[in-house]
């Protein structure tokens, strides 16, 4: 057996030869000792009426959280009772439509959730009171996006200035009359249009079409904010792939994917990486699809992408996953509409009886071959019960397989079964247990003599820690919290060096146990590689190999979709010298 070949960086622009590069890193996310799983997008709303054309979540007072999605010509507001979408447009009117390569862009000042769109005027829901959107105050111009620096609302992208960037007065946001306390605004001479403005506390990042500046407030100074360009003939190749973490800004340039650490230059972040290929793949005509997202619990940013040679229209088919703290990337195959990072709202859990009037009981509970509970039912629809539509129920009175307890959503298998989503099956099922009635009836497991938890089932978090979520292509919102995605990954191509490598077998060194294995071989790097029939490992974690000679050899590994696993590092091949050719 050979020494352990780590799965490497993915890096597709890189020549395949060498073991310190791979092209093959799908569908899994960066650790700093190999690669983890990514979960597939579940569905956890109604649809809107339309394609998705951006969305946000604003957060009250109180810690409660109201959720806003647009769609080409109307803002709605997500009803956190059935998780359909009411149409929440000033007045009940539609907009006029959002230009085909914009989407709507949201911001968050106090309790005011501001929506902007080059073509109306920007627009503001007040949490706390409102159900509908109307005209933000002020006479704000017409503006494509809006950020938060400090105290100040900024727009730009504005129909009436092309070059200039336009801020509210100090803690005002519907005070925007130049000279009117501190309300103003600047125009640049060169570095073309602004597109964007990235927020921030002390200071935000002004992209022009050619030019990166940096917007400071000056505290006392009768200039109010202080401009820096310190990034000229820098070509924003899609605005919407600007997002920034901390001090962080992240965004795709003209040539390439960068980063900009506080006011510092930036840092090419796909070079030698992942720059070429995205352009060589990216659809150019959609441009409105390159859509950047925040992980909120880890540190990895995400950006979308339409490739031009498949994938539907107004679709993005493609993700690109970035660790900015272990510089690594990968590739996840993924379809939707829009992208962004959303926290749930949050419900008591006497709420929840409104998704369960009627029971459907459980007959028994087991392990669904990927370490996750699946229930046997008398069925998943009853004529006032329909499984397959709640976005969550609870599961109660179970015995033996206590931890299937709780609030749950469901992956419907076929009529009598039901896998539920984020459990880890432990023990053997014994007997009883429903889904729905009333959740008064829960019962907590045996906790070994501790005092078990007394509290109100009136009161729970009102929302958790935001997470990625997507618009799949029915308009539909959906969280990354389903089965597992199909990885695949190779090695870096081992190279004989004058000799010719034998190769019989080999390990993976992951703890999933649904894994197949195959070897690419070739005798020239002229010559296109091709693959062993693939295997899936034994009882001892090794899998078989049709024995192959060749000069270059690379590893592949595949997980299955819905599999358990935690980690994937590399592979041993049971390899030796086999001569010269």
């Amino acid at each position: 057996m050979s020494d352990t070949i780590p799965f490497p960086d993915y890096a597709p622009d890189i020549s395949p030869l060498g073991q310190a590069d791979s092209q093959v890193i799908f569908n899994v996310v960066p650790k700093s000792d190999g690669y983890g799983p990514i979960q597939s997008m579940t569905s956890y709303t109604q649809s809107l009426p339309g394609p998705c054309r951006g969305y946000f979540y604003g957060r009250k007072a109180d810690g409660t959280v109201t959720i806003v999605a647009g769609t080409a010509t109307d803002l709605y507001i997500m009803n956190q009772v059935d998780l359909s979408w009411t149409l929440a447009s000033k007045g009940g009117v539609s907009y006029g439509a959002v230009p085909i390569d914009d989407n709507w862009v949201f911001a968050q000042f106090n309790d005011l959730i501001i929506a902007v769109q080059k073509n109306v005027p920007p627009q503001k829901l007040l949490q706390s009171t409102s159900t509908s959107f109307v005209d933000l105050d002020g006479n704000p111009p017409f503006a494509g996006w809006v950020a938060i620096i400090g105290f100040f609302v900024v727009l730009t992208a504005l129909q009436e200035s092309a070059q200039r960037v336009q801020w509210s007065d100090l803690d005002d946001p519907e005070k925007w009359d130049s000279g009117s306390g501190l309300s103003d605004f600047q125009d640049f001479p060169d570095g073309g249009s602004t597109l964007v403005v990235s927020g921030g506390d002390a200071y935000g990042t002004i992209f022009q079409e050619q030019s990166i500046r940096s917007m400071t407030y000056a505290a006392g100074s009768v200039a109010i904010f202080q401009f820096y360009r310190f990034s000229t003939q820098e070509v924003l190749y899609a605005k919407y792939s600007v997002m920034n973490v901390g001090n962080r800004v992240f965004y795709l340039s003209a040539a390439g994917f960068r980063m900009i650490v506080s006011t510092t230059d930036p840092v090419d972040i796909g070079k030698d990486k992942v720059n070429i290929t995205f352009f060589n793949e990216v659809d150019s005509s959609q441009l409105q699809l390159i859509i950047g997202a925040v992980g909120p619990t880890a540190t990895r940013v995400y950006w979308v992408y339409k490739t031009k040679l498949s994938g539907a229209f107004g679709q993005f088919n493609r993700m690109l996953v970035y660790d900015y703290v272990l510089n690594k990337w990968t590739r996840v195959n993924v379809t939707g509409e829009f992208i962004a990072s959303l926290a749930k709202p949050g419900l008591t859990l006497e709420n929840l009886d409104t998704y369960t009037l009627e029971q459907l009981y459980v007959q028994n509970a087991q392990d669904n071959g990927a370490g996750a509970i699946r229930l046997t039912l008398d069925a998943v629809v009853k004529p006032s019960f329909s499984l397959a539509a709640q976005p969550f129920a609870t599961v109660q009175g179970v015995q033996g397989t206590i931890e299937a307890n709780g609030v749950w959503r469901f992956n419907i298998i076929d009529d009598t079964h039901a896998d539920l989503i984020g459990s880890t099956f432990v023990h053997p099922y014994v007997s009883g247990g429903a889904i729905g009635g009333s959740i008064e009836a829960m019962t907590y497991p045996d906790m070994g003599g501790m005092v078990k938890p007394s509290f109100s089932f009136d009161s729970i978090v009102k929302a958790a820690i935001a997470q990625l979520s997507a618009f799949d292509a029915n308009h539909a919102l959906n969280f990354f919290d389903g089965p597992t995605l199909e990885a695949t990954l190779e090695t870096g191509e081992a190279d004989g060096k004058g000799k010719m490598l034998f190769t019989n077998a080999m390990r993976p060194i992951t703890d999933a146990t649904q894994v197949y294995c195959s070897v690419s071989y070739r005798n020239s790097p002229q010559s296109l590689p091709l693959y062993t029939a693939e295997n899936l490992i034994d009882d001892m974690g090794m899998a078989p190999i049709d024995p192959i000679e060749s000069r270059y050899q690379r590893m592949r590994v595949r997980i299955t979709a819905g599999s358990s696993w935690t980690y994937v590092r590399g592979a041993q091949p049971e390899s030796e010298i086999a001569g010269d050719r």
